[in-house]
Parts: C-alpha cells; structure tokens; sequence
C-alpha cells in the first residue's frame, strides 16, 4: 500500500498545476485570531471542521448547507472553524470557506495540503484567517520553502499558523518554531490509523512550554476528550463526528460544556 501522505502531495501539486487556486476576487476578512479565541475560551476550546468527505469514511454529509452547518457550529460554542479545501480526497472546496466567511465571525482555519505559496496568497483571499502547515510535508521535503520561511509568509498575509506533527520529534521542532499553535494529528496520514495515545505519548515526555497544543483527530466521545484533557492538550480540533451528528450545534455543546 502506498503512502497516503505521497498521494495527498502528489495530487496537491497537480491540484495547484490545474489552476485551482487563482482566485480572482478578495473578501474582507475580519481580523480575528484563532490563538486568542482558544486562550480567552470559557468553556473546552473546540475548533469544529466542515468537510463533506474523507478517504477514511468517504461521504460523511452529503451536499449540506455550508452557511447553515457554519452557524450552527458557532451557535454550539465553537471557538473557530476549520473548513477543508482540499477537492479531490476530501471533496473540499474554496467556496465552503467564502461561504463560510460570509456566515460567522469566527476565526477559520483553512485546512488543506499546503506545500506552495500560492496556497497561502490564496487563503488571504477568501476569507481566512489561520491555515494548517504539516510537519512532515516539510520533513521530506515536499514543499517549495522551508518550514520557517513558510511560516513567516503565512504571518505577512495575516495568517496565524497551525503546525501539525504526529511524532515527537517533528513535535520538538514545531515548539521552537514561530509557529502560533502546534497540532498533534492522532492520525496517522500514511497509513490513515487513529491512536489517540500519539497525544499523550507525545505530551508526557515533551514540554510544550508556552506553545498552545491542539489535538486533533478521532474525537468521537466526550470520554475521548476527557482523556486528551488529562494529558495536556489545551484546544481539540473536532470534523467528522460533528459532521455525522443530527443535530450539529447540540453535538458541539456537548463537546464544549465536557466536565
């Protein structure tokens, strides 16, 4: 079997060959910061993600309405959104994000496989306001600039960073680099398997010293949350099982108001 993560960078790059990422108009964007929408969070930080699909679990919400799916996260207390981009194995869109924009006030976090500028220049564009880098894209060399100069030309757009690993020594990197928020992806993307322990593996024999942790992935349960809790993640990042819910904005409380 092939490594995924060579699957999603080789479609990525022939994504951005196609032209999908020239976008003609810009959207006012709001300057509202995801680090302190997390840090000023009354209740459990949760960053909800819009995504219509997965390679994992294929379509998980069939056409919805992305206003209406977007409003009902920040209605459940949501402290900001993620919204997938990426078109082929995501069934993403630039569009779910404008129209997202356009919905809430929240910060949104542009969730994609960003290995080019272009990505960045674009996520300025429509609407958002942070976007997620991956460690290991960096780490085998997949993208055009190096991990700091990406970071740096993320912040001259205006765009906080959420720097993603899965190992502790991408971990270790990511804590001393100028990232805003580093992530802790509990999935494996080569392979696509869930361990919730990659958290706390990571976490009880590194210090993040004052870097804010996002855990993300296999979130289903408030039990899952109170587990990430106790070992140190301070903000989760929760899609699919949000997204499966009936009743989205009900689910989202249930997430924020976890004792």
């Amino acid at each position: 079997m092939a490594d995924f993560l060579d699957v999603l960078t080789r479609d990525a790059k022939q994504t951005i060959n196609n032209g999908y990422y020239k976008v003609s108009t810009q959207i006012s964007t709001p300057s509202s910061s995801l680090k302190k929408a997390i840090l000023e969070s009354k209740q459990i930080p949760i960053i909800t993600e819009i995504k219509t699909a997965s390679p994992s679990l294929g379509t998980i919400k069939r056409n919805p309405n992305i206003e209406k799916v977007a409003r009902a996260m920040e209605n459940g207390g949501a402290v900001g959104i993620s919204v997938l981009v990426e078109p082929k194995h995501f069934e993403g869109s630039l569009s779910h994000l404008t129209k997202v924009r356009k919905a809430v006030g929240l910060p949104i976090l542009m969730k994609d496989i960003i290995i080019s500028h272009t990505q960045l220049e674009t996520a300025s564009k429509i609407g958002a306001n942070a976007v997620l880098l991956i460690a290991a894209l960096f780490e085998r060399r997949y993208c055009e600039r190096d991990i700091h100069e990406m970071i740096s030309q993320a912040h001259s757009k205006g765009l906080e960073v959420l720097l993603e690993t899965h190992n502790e020594d991408e971990f270790r990197s990511a804590i001393n680099s100028n990232a805003d928020l580093v992530g802790i992806n509990n999935r494996n993307l080569g392979t696509l398997q869930i361990d919730l322990a990659v958290t706390k593996r990571i976490l009880e024999k590194n210090d993040a010293r004052e870097k804010i942790v996002v855990s993300e992935s296999g979130i289903r349960t408030p039990d899952d949350l109170r587990f990430l809790l106790k070992c140190g993640a301070h903000a989760f990042l929760i899609g699919s099982a949000i997204m499966m819910a009936e009743n989205l904005e009900k689910k989202v409380q249930e997430f924020v108001t976890t004792s």
